[in-house]
């Protein structure tokens, strides 16, 4: 993409909530993209959910609100289909002067988990589904929008409906388009079980490129909903009496000779694969608040609603938290299945991946496989159950400790402590406004 032709380019880092921080700048910059000639704030990328500084944050005041810089991650121009002029968005990532990768930058985070990976000839090939909701939001509180082919509102639970999936064909022909054009592997797409509620895949591939396009598939599909006249939200319960939407992580890991790590040549998986979900399991209920961020998140984690309250695993169980799907031995791999669509990719990642890392490096064993109803097996150990909890334990937990840098979880833990507190000073029945667009 020859960006000294366009209109204008955004230079865009992902701050702590997943959110888009940075810059429109004129063409004229492209030439000066890898020289570090745009700088930003550090505490930008730690920012609470509506923007404003985190009070107390040792990013602001105390060390003078000091600017890093801003360079590109290799993921190159992409274009932004939602917006009516040709412009291209560069993601970047946060620098100190002298090019020490900033703490508080959650892709940093993840790059430093694939690096362990590396130093092992190994890599990690990732895929995510990704579930949002359609959502009227011109009213008062969130409803159903309307059906483009009947003018009536939606109002039923359609699975695996092609009729509504139909009904909203010049949406996803768009939201295909844009994929393609961003670079972006959709794959299939269904009509979920919630009111409005869609799924679409995205192809396995490199780790770091998966959260990649995770990110920007969030603000493709945010966009493009808001052109064709409704909005699209990834909040983990957008109604408190339907289905949540949850974004499920595929991985698998491959040797320095292309051969899959987790493949025994037949149904259960190496010990390798054993390990880690074993790591898996014993970093859960520590990283709740990576798969749970928002306090919306917590009304999607609840016993039998289709998402993990406990930690367990199982070969083709999808009542479990993490799950060994069926198939070819050579495609084994994990599904983890406890993030709501509100996460931040390269946060989830760092947390899965990183887990998994550590359940290897210490030869850890999992517990058996579970049969049945994971929600009426006693016993299991429990995933944080209220965001206030979800911070203490994300913060105090040795297992996060090795995953994250802590200069991140202390940025984190104040960050959420003080959206905590916002919040409380808000109606609740005005929450939805915050959470409908931004997570």
């Amino acid at each position: 993409m020859d960006l000294s032709a366009l209109h204008n380019i955004r230079v865009t880092a992902c701050d702590l909530n997943g959110q888009m921080r940075g810059k429109r700048v004129p063409p004229e910059y492209a030439s000066k993209l890898n020289k570090g000639s745009v700088r930003m704030p550090f505490s930008a990328l730690n920012v609470d959910l509506w923007g404003a500084d985190i009070e107390g944050s040792p990013l602001v005041f105390e060390t003078g609100d000091a600017d890093g810089i801003l360079l590109p991650t290799g993921r190159g121009p992409v274009p932004m289909p939602w917006l009516n002029s040709e412009t291209a968005l560069v993601p970047m990532c946060l620098y100190d002067d002298d090019g020490t990768p900033f703490a508080g930058d959650p892709r940093h985070a993840l790059s430093t988990v694939l690096s362990r990976y590396a130093k092992r000839d190994w890599s990690v090939v990732a895929a995510t589904e990704l579930e949002f909701t359609l959502i009227d939001a011109s009213g008062p509180r969130p409803q159903p929008p309307t059906n483009p082919m009947t003018g009536r509102r939606l109002s039923e639970e359609a699975v695996l409906s092609v009729v509504e999936m139909d009904a909203f064909e010049a949406f996803f022909t768009d939201l295909y388009d844009g994929c393609a054009a961003m670079g972006i592997p959709a794959q299939t797409a269904i009509s979920e079980s919630g009111i409005g509620q869609f799924e679409i895949n995205l192809n396995h591939q490199d780790a770091m490129r998966c959260a990649d396009d995770t990110w920007l598939f969030k603000a493709l599909t945010r966009g493009l909903a808001r052109k064709h006249g409704f909005a699209a939200t990834f909040m983990s319960k957008p109604y408190a009496d339907d289905a949540g939407n949850g974004m499920h992580i595929h991985f698998s890991v491959i040797d320095s000779k292309g051969r899959n790590v987790f493949n025994d040549g037949g149904l259960d998986g190496t010990d390798i694969l054993r390990a880690a979900v074993a790591g898996c399991l014993q970093a859960m209920p520590g990283s709740t608040l990576i798969f749970a961020p928002h306090g919306n998140s917590y009304t999607r984690l609840v016993p039998g609603a289709h998402a993990p309250t406990g930690a367990s695993w199982a070969y083709e169980n999808r009542t479990a938290a993490i799950r060994i799907p069926g198939g070819a031995p050579e495609a084994r791999r994990i599904e983890h299945r406890v993030a709501g669509g509100d996460i931040n990719p390269y946060l989830m990642l760092a947390a899965v991946l990183g887990a998994a890392l550590l359940g290897i490096e210490d030869s850890l064993q999992p517990p058996d496989p579970i049969s049945g109803n994971a929600y009426e097996i006693a016993g299991l150990p429990q995933l944080a159950s209220d965001w206030a909890s979800a911070i203490d334990a994300f913060e105090t937990d040795p297992l996060v400790a090795r995953i994250f840098p802590g200069d991140l979880i202390r940025y984190m833990a104040m960050t959420k402590r003080q959206e905590i507190a916002r919040f409380a000073d808000r109606p609740e029945d005005q929450h939805w406004l915050s959470y409908l667009e931004a997570v």
